[in-house]
């Protein structure tokens, strides 16, 4: 990690200006720019905001509610947040192979648990379940031994399971 340190604070650095700096600077350039340009030369508009700070008293007022139920469809309600969500997967493989990963151990958990029941109960293992548990091995060994994080395997084999479900 410590070879990253410059992109690691580039990182930080855009994430701060862009997270929390453009907000305060976009929010106040926008409260000043529509008062002092817009509201101040139509004097009906300045019966409503007689001064800058009622002008963004009345703004915040409405704004913040407003901004707020924007932002919870965003996440909730439409289907934005999903294509989002579906984006960064499919451009991070890291965190593909970490989704990929919990599959397959919960594949292989579950098979292994049946197996361990029916072994607890003095029951023995059948030809059938022993050539299925060989087969699921090789199946995870052939995969976990052939992917790589640049030749999306890992999205492929999401991809066939997303359409199995």
């Amino acid at each position: 990690m410590s070879k990253n340190t410059g992109f690691r604070g580039w990182f930080y650095f855009r994430q701060g200006w862009a997270n929390y700096f453009t907000f305060i600077m976009a929010a106040t350039n926008t409260l000043v720019v529509t008062y002092y340009l817009a509201i101040e030369r139509y004097p009906f508009l300045v019966s409503i905001f007689p001064t800058f700070v009622q002008y963004v008293l009345i703004i915040v007022a409405i704004g913040i509610p407003l901004l707020v139920f924007v932002g919870y469809a965003h996440w909730k309600k439409t289907s934005a947040r999903k294509a989002e969500v579906d984006i960064f997967y499919e451009v991070n493989p890291y965190i593909m192979r970490v989704l990929v990963n919990t599959e397959l151990m919960l594949k292989l958990n579950l098979k292994l648990s049946k197996l361990l029941v029916k072994s607890q109960q003095n029951e023995k293992l059948s030809d059938d379940e022993i050539k299925e548990l060989s087969d699921l091995q090789k199946e995870l060994l052939d995969f976990t031994s052939s992917r790589k994080f640049r030749n999306k395997d890992d999205w492929k084999f999401f991809s066939n399971i997303d359409k199995q479900n």
